[in-house]
């Protein structure tokens, strides 16, 4: 005899993990809902690489070359490993080799110390899993790459910012922050340091190379009863239009056993392929492989065996000429449309990066940025998209910095860009 439940399914409360808690809504996906809902509005947020450059003609050419080869071909389409494609592995030794400026036998490692992801984001992910149980510590710049807070937050890390300025994570304050960690028993719990070492998302700016040397001390003369890592992401590193050409924090570990290093050929080629690799400790290799392998058994095999057709048929390296050459032109129309527009508002300062996709701007600290202030309000509506600078912070959302903005001049042309900065300039006048 079947008796009919009062409760319905669709109404009982669902038992989420730790980690879901952990876990809250991104701020990119308000700028998405942001620019479908005002499609006619100028986004100087968008993260997004242009998309005139996307190389339609060299992904043909090797991909026709590729599949040209019957053997060949079937080995792309089939299972790859979770390390990643070993002719691949093998040119990213050569590429890294010549990013550092030796011999591959100067590098010191081999190719078992190379793992191939789906983009940097997905290292990135993976190192927390890894690494860092709830209330873990891990320092970061103030301003940072926020998908990355993103991540620490999703497995409940706990973050200490570290004041950065013009040359980047400001080592002093570093050392005082570890010394004080050190003071309160949490030492144990420091698991990693993360830094953007070039041309900075959100910053634009790069770590000197007195400061990548400190850092490396600073990590090893506080790594004591365990291993305090590095996570250098250099996603960014090859999209350098001028200004000093400056070493990893890779280079500056000796013991090749500190730095964790990643990369990624999204910004530089395509972000649809999502070729990204990672050149980790050795104590690592394994850890990394095996959470990896839970997650997806290895990146597109397809991807990278296109990628490696990119890196020996010389697609890469004169795509990137190009690359570089359109960006700077973006970048310098953003710093001329900023001195333009904004040189006469009291208070208004921004950074002059050498590289990357983004200008850092500064306004009065009386004037918020956030997405509930008046400013974002008024710019949406003048018809210009920025991102705030706030959300750049890993603290406490009290006490963080709220009167900062993150400007990208990756997607528009030079023209949209100088008008989407005339647009914000004068949202940003209605306010001061």
């Amino acid at each position: 005899m079947s008796t009919k439940m009062d409760v319905s399914h669709s109404s009982l409360p669902v038992r989420f993990s730790q980690r879901r808690q952990f876990t809250s809504e991104l701020a990119i996906s308000f700028l998405m809902q942001q620019a479908v809902e005002n499609p006619l509005v100028i986004s100087l947020a968008a993260g997004l690489v242009d998309p005139q450059t996307l190389p339609v003609a060299e992904v043909l050419q090797a991909t026709t070359e590729m599949l040209a080869s019957e053997t060949v071909g079937k080995g792309a389409l089939q299972y790859g490993t979770t390390a990643g494609y070993v002719r691949l592995r093998r040119l990213l030794l050569d590429h890294f080799a010549q990013l550092e400026k030796c011999s591959v036998e100067q590098l010191g490692i081999g190719i078992d110390r190379i793992l191939l992801t789906t983009g940097s984001q997905q290292l990135l992910s993976l190192v927390c899993e890894v690494l860092f149980d709830p209330g873990d510590i891990c320092l970061v710049a103030g301003p940072t790459y926020f998908v990355f807070a993103g991540n620490l937050a999703g497995v409940g890390a706990r973050t200490v910012t570290i004041p950065s300025d013009e040359h980047g994570m400001q080592i002093d304050a570093l050392d005082q922050a570890l010394n004080v960690l050190h003071q309160a028993g949490d030492l144990p719990r420091v698991k990693m340091i993360y830094v953007v070492s070039y041309y900075d998302n959100p910053a634009g700016t790069c770590l000197s190379e007195e400061r990548s040397r400190q850092l490396a001390a600073v990590a090893k003369k506080w790594s004591r009863d365990h291993q305090i890592f590095i996570l250098e992401d250099a996603a960014y590193r090859e999209l350098r239009y001028d200004g000093p050409e400056y070493p990893s924090v890779w280079s500056m570990d000796e013991s090749r056993e500190q730095v964790i290093y990643t990369q990624t050929f999204s910004k530089t080629f395509s972000p649809g392929i999502r070729v990204g690799f990672g050149i980790v400790p050795s104590a690592l290799v394994q850890p990394l492989a095996d959470r990896k392998g839970n997650e997806d058994f290895g990146s597109s095999n397809f991807a990278q065996h296109l990628m490696a057709g990119v890196l020996q048929q010389g697609l890469y390296a004169s795509h990137l000429v190009d690359v570089k050459h359109g960006y700077k032109l973006k970048r310098d129309a953003m710093l001329i449309a900023a001195k333009k527009y904004f040189s006469k508002l009291p208070g208004v300062t921004w950074r002059h990066p050498h590289g990357g996709l983004y200008v850092w701007m500064s306004l009065p600290e009386n004037i918020p940025t956030s997405f509930r202030s008046d400013l974002f309000r008024r710019a949406v509506e003048a018809g210009v998209m920025y991102v705030p600078g706030e959300i750049c912070y890993a603290d406490s959302p009290d006490s963080r910095p709220n009167h900062q903005m993150r400007l990208s001049f990756g997607v528009q042309t030079p023209e949209g860009i100088d008008e989407g900065m005339r647009r914000l300039s004068i949202a940003v006048q209605s306010c001061l």
